[in-house]
């Protein structure tokens, strides 16, 4: 059976920003804490081109190789970016909730 798309939060960048908030993550892991987090599972290419993209800005930043696996952490800037889009999306939220009557 499908899964209905269309409730779940899909911006590659932004779930894995939200996924190193916690703590350095490799790629596996941090597809499974995504999943976790907001119901979106990332495939690989979506996960490793948001990687590259955060990593060209300066938003992450790769760490030693460990058995194999290449983990991640998210850098200070990618920190600032990270609360910022979050407040953002929390008035987005909160002013859409309110236009449908479920604030």
């Amino acid at each position: 059976m499908a899964r209905d798309e269309r409730g779940y939060y899909s911006d590659p960048p932004l779930l894995v920003l939200a996924s190193l908030a916690e703590g350095p993550k490799h790629g596996y892991l941090m597809i499974t804490d995504i999943e976790e987090m907001s119901g979106t599972r990332l495939g690989p290419g979506a996960l490793y081109g948001a990687i590259t993209r955060l990593e060209r800005q300066g938003l992450i930043a790769r760490l030693d190789e460990r058995e194999r696996r290449q983990p991640y952490r998210i850098t200070p800037e990618g920190r600032r970016v990270l609360r910022a889009k979050l407040e953002t999306l929390r008035a987005f939220s909160h002013l859409g909730l309110k236009r449908l009557g479920a604030t």
